[in-house]
């Protein structure tokens, strides 16, 4: 005879595990079910705005340029493409690819939340900027169109993101791309960045590693199969050919002579002064506001007054207070030498 006792603790046990896997919403089942739904819809995302790139950028997208581009195989691009034909989200017309007028304006929403991402995370957060695109690559998936439109109001409605991408409005208004690849323009012709390509990572770190970013002056002085070389505020940049095409220009005449090179902060040396001209552009958000906010401003005098044993960070007497600094942040600060020491 089965015990009254094991048998109700046995039916417990069952009910427990049982409401704990198929608990309506919150049961493992129901988890695991919402998050293969929510992969499956940042497959078909990306899927989306990889044909909308194709398109903006007049190429024809493949099985194979879709499997490069989300690091998946053959057969799981063939069969998003599918997916996305069978949505009605685009169509095969001629032997090539296109998005539908439904898909264009849904490709569009993703890319404005990515843009938006990018523009908060590098004037909101101190994130840093060679992570930008990964973190918008994730957070994109997440924002409702409402959320999207609130985030877009908090900025002020941004028309571009920090790499000088146009952010789509919310009915898929597109403000002009400006600028040309600056491998395209002759020896000695002076230009100002309009744009650079966040993708692929890797070419954008290297562009980011030298300081370049959209609204600096450069000048192109050399163009040759094996490098490209040009003068970026009075700064010699060597970069290869595939990295200087992802680099966009607007060509412009300049009176006078151009800007740079600049002395940075981390130029002085111990007991020697500079007062400071400006911030680098690329010195954004809450990075920005903390140097602004210890007296870092134009016309402020900085004192280089020690070095920790390790040499990096180094104490500035800045306003009267004594500051230690890394070099990172040192050499964002553009400062003229003064002639006197202390």
């Amino acid at each position: 005879m089965v015990d009254p006792l094991l048998a109700l603790l046995g039916a417990a046990l069952i009910a427990l595990v049982g409401g704990g896997l198929f608990w309506p919403g919150r049961g493992y089942f129901w988890r695991w079910h919402r998050l293969r739904w929510l992969s499956e819809r940042v497959f078909v995302e990306d899927t989306l705005k990889h044909l909308y790139h194709c398109e903006y950028r007049r190429q024809q997208p493949t099985v194979d340029s879709l499997s490069g581009a989300l690091g998946i195989t053959g057969n799981r691009a063939a069969e998003l493409l599918v997916g996305l034909e069978k949505m009605r989200l685009s169509e095969t017309m001629g032997g090539g690819l296109r998005l539908t007028a439904e898909g264009r304006d849904y490709a569009l929403r993703i890319v404005r939340v990515h843009r938006l991402w990018e523009q908060y995370l590098a004037e909101e957060t101190g994130l840093a900027e060679a992570d930008w695109h990964s973190e918008a690559e994730y957070r994109e998936h997440l924002l409702s169109p409402d959320e999207a439109d609130m985030l877009a109001e908090q900025m002020g409605h941004p028309t571009y993101d920090p790499h000088g991408d146009p952010i789509p409005t919310a009915s898929g208004g597109l403000p002009p791309r400006n600028g040309r690849p600056c491998t395209d323009l002759a020896a000695g012709t002076l230009a100002r960045i309009a744009h650079i390509e966040d993708e692929p990572e890797d070419i954008y770190a290297q562009l980011a590693g030298q300081g370049l970013h959209p609204g600096m002056l450069l000048e192109v002085m050399e163009i040759a199969p094996e490098r490209v070389l040009l003068l970026a505020e009075g700064v010699e940049r060597i970069l290869s050919p595939i990295a200087a095409a992802n680099i966009f220009v607007a060509p412009v005449e300049l009176e006078g002579k151009m800007e740079g090179p600049h002395k940075l902060l981390s130029d002085l040396k111990l007991r020697e002064r500079g007062w400071v001209l400006r911030l680098s552009p690329t010195c954004r958000g809450l990075e920005r506001r903390r140097l602004m906010d210890l007296g870092v401003l134009p016309g402020t005098v900085i004192e280089a007054e020690m070095k920790s044993p390790s040499g990096d960070p180094t104490a500035y007497i800045i306003r009267g207070a004594l500051i230690a600094l890394r070099r990172e942040q040192a050499q964002q600060i553009y400062i003229a030498k003064t002639t006197e020491e202390a």
